[in-house]
């Protein structure tokens, strides 16, 4: 049930991000100039990249407490990539081991 439920904490921010292009693409198209960004935020930093794409409001930017919710995201992006690598390093190291 855990592995599920990883699986679907990872799946789940490109989904969703993926889903917001295809039936709203102005909404990406208003937060970013090209659609290299979206693409990279969408492979690299989904759940921050969800986030700035939701709170971006056209031609005011992001504001206030919107950076600091899209910063949190990018943290724990980035927490998910450390522990992916943490894991695959234990488990190289353990199966050198043996």
């Amino acid at each position: 049930m855990g592995c599920l439920f990883a699986i679907f904490a990872g799946v789940f921010p490109r989904f969703a991000l993926f889903i917001i292009w295809l039936v709203r693409p102005k909404f990406v198209d208003a937060a970013f100039d090209t659609w290299i960004w979206p693409l990279l935020g969408l492979i690299f930093f989904p759940f921050a990249t969800l986030l700035y794409v939701i709170f971006y409001t056209p031609g005011v930017g992001l504001v206030g407490w919107e950076w600091f919710w899209v910063g949190f995201a990018a943290l724990l992006d980035l927490a998910h990539w450390l522990s992916s690598s943490y894991a695959g390093a234990r488990r190289r190291s353990a199966t050198r081991d043996h």
